[in-house]
């Protein structure tokens, strides 16, 4: 079976994480649980849920199901405005076009949520012919590898022939929970020996260095 590659979507193609970071502090200090930007920054990649409640055990205050689903919803209200439009990661473009005229088989697998992550897809010039898993698509979201594995059974790959690229130690986590192997890319803050830390098979800068070293993954 042919290889595959599954991406993450915020701070791996699209410039979104400390939007993100931004948009989770404000949700969260209106609700009397100041964070500094570096604590939430470490978090970007979980599930929204999992990452409310991490959070709010460093103020140790327990959150009802009630105030969790109100903090994502408010955090994805500010997230929309804040970064209304979206700026797609060097290369990001150019790499999922190379690898749609290449016939390389690949999906986006994101912890975000529609409609959240539309107007990201649209920047990136992704249409229906690609597959995409978002956070309603699944029962949990990084770092359980449900995303990554539900991505692969949609493209018809099996795990141990997909490749995962994201930026947060938590996509790779997931990867590994998943038996696949990860590409790490720096676009999102982490740091090489980071990711490298976290299981990561090979690190790149961002997206446009990877698709120059496609031949290093075995992708011809």
């Amino acid at each position: 079976m042919a290889q595959a590659l599954i991406f993450d979507l915020d701070g791996t193609l699209i410039d979104s994480v400390y939007a993100h970071v931004f948009a989770w502090q404000r949700a969260l200090a209106e609700e009397g649980m100041p964070i500094d930007a570096w604590r939430i920054h470490r978090r970007i990649g979980m599930s929204g849920g999992l990452f409310t409640r991490a959070v709010a055990r460093e103020v140790g205050r327990d959150l009802s199901e009630g105030e969790v689903e109100a903090i994502q919803q408010r955090h994805g209200r500010i997230f929309r405005e804040l970064l209304p439009e979206r700026r797609p990661l060097p290369g990001a473009c150019e790499l999922l076009a190379e690898l749609r005229r290449r016939s390389i088989t690949h999906g986006i697998a994101t912890s975000g949520r529609r409609p959240e992550i539309d107007a990201s897809l649209e920047a990136l010039g992704v249409g229906d012919e690609t597959v995409v898993i978002d956070r309603g698509n699944v029962a949990r979201a990084k770092p359980e590898p449900d995303l990554f594995l539900a991505c692969a059974e949609a493209l018809g790959a099996n795990a141990d022939d997909c490749y995962v690229v994201g930026d947060a130690v938590w996509d790779l986590l997931a990867a590994r929970r998943a038996k696949m192997l990860s590409i790490g890319l720096l676009s999102g803050g982490y740091g090489s020996d980071e990711l490298l830390a976290a299981g990561a098979f090979r690190v790149y800068a961002d997206a446009a260095e990877l698709l120059e070293s496609l031949d290093e993954l075995g992708f011809e």
